[in-house]
């Protein structure tokens, strides 16, 4: 049954390319809406590309995305960690609304496989999206569109009602859970290929790292390389897109989250006589983290790495002729972390952004973000406007022509288009952004320069733009502001037995 469910990489890939090579010629014939590639990094700080003022880690393709469209200053995450970010990004909900606000976790306590001389869990992944609530890939579907999602899920957990085949991809290879996703060299994959007979998401083992333990000195001899491996099948994808079909790609890399393990190639090798203050770490089993030399270097090259990857996808689809009609957006779930091993400060990856991954400090929520749109988007504009993962709903229903409450949810969404902004037009500044997190128990509203944070109920309050570190806390010289932050939450907050938070009321 087990050799049954499961496939091999050898024979995922070589199916996919009898898939390719059989379509039909590229029309010319364009369609009249615009494709989206969706290019979202895995923890990427704000300040680690050289557009955001990175001096260190060449990210040249990334680079010339910004020159040649728009890049955004004051761009947030939906949450300071993995699932709720996206959930939030899917349903077009804060996370004071959305099912999902944490990373809760379905691995644990279940039974184990056994892969080579590996033991897996026999279910991953993490809480499902609402089945009552529709997410982004569904309305796309709806109007029309081919979609795929490559790389990492973290939407639902394997046989949950909330997997890529039941919520709108049309194909996925990659993650569906952000455990398993630690792992560089993992012991299997999942994909989602109708075209192949899949009648629901798989798992894809991959036969060249099961013989080697998943942790210890044996780790290195793995050579099936999960970033590497994800990156062909999305360029694959894109490769046999039509000009005159609609298409939608996800491209949820897992760099540069660690583990900071990659191939030892030229791109590792240049940084590796980069840095002085390089070091070594011993690694962490609990978190699938494995021992890593130059830690310095890893990281930098998996930058280095990711930016390579955005610059394939751009040359793929210049070569097959979509790029004049294609979207590209380019962002990062959430702030930067200190996982195995990394060294944000080193790099002063944030700036002046006080906090990282699971703060709702600045240093945790604010990203880079920057769109891509031939000949509608004025080539190398800045824009300082307040946008959010939940905007990007709205801003496709907005570009669709779609009445979101009309059609899905009287309900609405919690975010506001910003195709005008994209299109060079003014738009009202917004009201307030706003977050919860469970899991360090922080709640964050931002409402014009004024940030508030509340840390177990305690609220504190800052001028971000007199203060954008965050270090003077003006909760008591400014009562009335104060009361209007609280006012809020009250309003914004509903309760969530699954991921509580303490109100400061």
């Amino acid at each position: 049954m087990q050799k049954e469910y499961y496939l091999s990489l050898v024979t995922t890939i070589s199916l996919a390319s009898v898939a390719y090579a059989n379509n039909e010629d590229k029309s010319d014939e364009s369609s009249d809406k615009p494709n989206l590639i969706y290019i979202m990094a895995d923890d990427l700080g704000y300040g680690d590309l050289g557009c955001y003022g990175q001096p260190f880690i060449n990210t040249p393709n990334i680079d010339s995305l910004a020159s040649k469209g728009i890049r955004f200053t004051q761009a947030y995450a939906g949450s300071p960690v993995s699932a709720p970010s996206r959930a939030s990004l899917m349903t077009g909900q804060h996370t004071g609304h959305t099912l999902v606000r944490g990373n809760k976790e379905y691995w644990r306590g279940t039974d184990t496989i056994t892969y080579g001389v590996n033991k897996e869990y026999a279910r991953v992944g993490q809480h499902p999206y609402s089945p009552e609530r529709v997410i982004i890939p569904e309305i796309l579907k709806d109007n029309g569109y081919t979609t795929s999602l490559f790389g990492k899920w973290a939407g639902g957990y394997e046989n949950s009602e909330s997997t890529p085949d039941k919520r709108g991809i049309d194909d996925f290879f990659g993650y569906i859970c952000q455990f398993q996703a630690h792992l560089y060299y993992p012991n299997f994959l999942n994909k989602y290929y109708p075209e192949q007979g899949d009648t629901a998401v798989v798992r894809v083992i991959l036969e060249d790292n099961i013989p080697y333990p998943m942790f210890g000195d044996e780790y290195s001899k793995r050579s099936q390389y999960s970033g590497d491996l994800i990156h062909q099948e999305a360029l694959r994808w894109i490769g046999k897109q039509k000009k005159d079909q609609p298409f939608a790609a996800f491209l949820t890399y897992t760099l540069p989250h660690a583990e900071l393990y990659q191939p030892q190639d030229s791109l590792l090798n240049y940084y590796e006589n980069k840095f002085d203050e390089d070091f070594d770490w011993k690694g962490q089993k609990a978190s699938r983290y494995n021992a890593t030399k130059n830690v310095h270097a890893q990281f930098a090259a998996m930058i280095n790495r990711l930016d390579t990857y955005v610059g394939e996808i751009m040359e793929q689809l210049e070569k097959n002729g979509l790029l004049d009609n294609t979207i590209v957006i380019f962002t990062s779930d959430n702030g930067p972390h200190e996982e195995g091993g990394a060294d944000p400060k080193f790099f002063g990856r944030d700036g002046k952004l006080r906090g990282l991954k699971r703060q709702t400090y600045e240093g945790g929520i604010r990203i880079p973000y920057i769109v891509y749109w031939k000949d509608k988007i004025q080539s190398g504009t800045e824009s300082d406007r307040q946008i959010v993962f939940y905007d990007l709903m709205p801003t496709l229903c907005d570009l669709l022509d779609v009445d979101f409450n009309e059609t899905y949810d009287k309900t609405g969404t919690d975010g506001i288009s910003f195709l005008p902004t994209l299109l060079g037009e003014d738009q009202p500044e917004r009201d307030f952004l706003y977050w919860e997190f469970h899991e360090t128990d922080q709640i964050a509203v931002r409402k014009g320069d004024w940030k508030l944070i509340v840390i177990k109920g305690e609220p504190h309050l800052y001028n971000l733009k007199e203060d954008i570190s965050e270090t003077t806390d003006l909760a008591g010289e400014n009562p009335e502001i104060l009361a209007q932050m609280l006012q809020i939450i009250k309003e914004q907050h509903r309760d969530s037995d699954l991921f509580p938070i303490t109100l400061p009321f």
